[in-house]
């Protein structure tokens, strides 16, 4: 894309962090109409913008027009997390959030996993365009199994837990209020740098800095992501093996997030100082612990939030979270145009991961569901 249409390194970064000036924008209200409206409409709506914002990617040629479109796929996109935790969280009782979570993890890393490999593949033969148009139309299918379990008599709906019946519905003020909501909040943040930064730039990374032919890269980079979704699966089943034998959610979460943040900082550091051989086994190990890492991103506000609150939750610390999708996309290109290589980009991504360690750890309460009923609430 980058030579076909002529951009610049500055120009391809704000391509790719255009996505996020939407979809962390209208992630409040987007938890809002999914707890109002219900989630299972709202998540089928928001896979139709996005399928169709992929389609019009693949005819486009200006710029501007490829801006509005990346803009319109955050929108679509926006639906995902809140949801899917408000459907989570009504649905799975704590000691199996983390296998729920995991499996939804595996799905959204596969993704890019099949994304890379496949979408490398037909770049390579068909050129970018063909990327675009194949996914766009093919994501359409799931619609398909979808207005199965989402109908009048579906599954999508689930009834609230019964341990949760009786809990009032907080406020929006009341939940924007509550401190470990930003602590979740400044957790993603954390998280979602070194994700989308590595997400973002891995290819380009991979084929300009360590010289490996387009199809190569495909493999190595959609190789890494079928690392990260496996390790988010097993991750999600045995958070749930510990805390189903008496082992206590709070340290497990906790304990799981703190390694994948210093292990994050480990990572990014290697690939910016360390030799060529160094290269392949940081990236391996990073998108295992990401991995690891991805049940209790939303697990935690589930837990936290319940089912009362933990749509909006979920949106609000998604629109903090991914304010990095906006900054490390950009700011990585900004980074390579004004030094020429990927050190200090690195560099910045291993700081922005040691934030997580203040907002998963010092930051949050004991792992509990909070107690709404205590403090008088309005309903909004």
């Amino acid at each position: 894309m980058q030579a076909d249409l002529r951009l610049t390194k500055a120009q391809l970064g704000e391509l790719m962090s255009a996505f996020f000036w939407v979809y962390a924008f209208v992630q409040v209200p987007i938890g809002w109409l999914a707890e109002r409206y219900g989630a299972g409409r709202i998540l089928a709506s928001g896979l139709i913008v996005w399928a169709c914002a992929t389609l019009l990617l693949g005819i486009s040629s200006a710029f501007p027009a490829l801006i509005a479109f990346r803009m319109l796929l955050g929108l679509g996109e926006s639906t995902g997390f809140p949801c899917v935790s408000k459907l989570l969280a009504s649905a799975v009782p704590v000691e199996s959030l983390g296998l729920a979570n995991g499996i939804v993890g595996c799905a959204y890393t596969l993704g890019p996993a099949f994304g890379t490999y496949f979408g490398g593949l037909l770049m390579a033969q068909y050129g970018w365009r063909s990327a675009f148009l194949a996914f766009g139309a093919l994501s359409l299918l799931w619609l398909i199994p979808w207005s199965r379990v989402s109908g009048p008599n579906g599954a999508s709906e689930p009834r609230v837990l019964a341990t949760q019946k009786d809990s009032t519905v907080p406020s929006l003020q009341r939940i924007v209020a509550e401190p470990s909501l930003w602590g979740t909040a400044l957790g993603l943040f954390s998280s979602n740098y070194t994700f989308y930064f590595m997400l973002s730039w891995l290819p380009f990374y991979l084929v300009t800095a360590r010289g490996y032919s387009t199809v190569e890269m495909a493999k190595l980079a959609g190789s890494a992501y079928v690392l990260t979704a496996l390790s988010s699966l097993f991750a999600g089943w045995a958070i749930d093996r510990f805390i189903r034998r008496g082992g206590s959610a709070n340290f497990i979460y906790k304990a799981i997030m703190a390694a994948a943040h210093g292990g994050a900082v480990l990572c990014m550091l290697g690939l910016a100082f360390g030799p060529h051989s160094l290269a392949l086994p940081c990236i391996y190990l990073f998108q295992t612990l990401i991995g690891a890492s991805s049940p209790g991103v939303y697990a935690i506000p589930q837990i936290l939030g319940g089912a009362m609150a933990a749509g909006r939750w979920v949106g609000i610390q998604n629109s903090i979270g991914n304010l990095a999708g906006i900054i490390a996309p950009w700011l990585t290109g900004f980074i390579i145009d004004y030094s020429g290589q990927f050190t200090a980009a690195f560099v910045v991504a291993a700081a922005a991961s040691l934030l997580g360690l203040i907002g998963w750890i010092w930051m949050l309460p004991n792992l509990a569901l909070l107690d709404w009923n205590a403090r008088s609430t309005v309903s909004v």
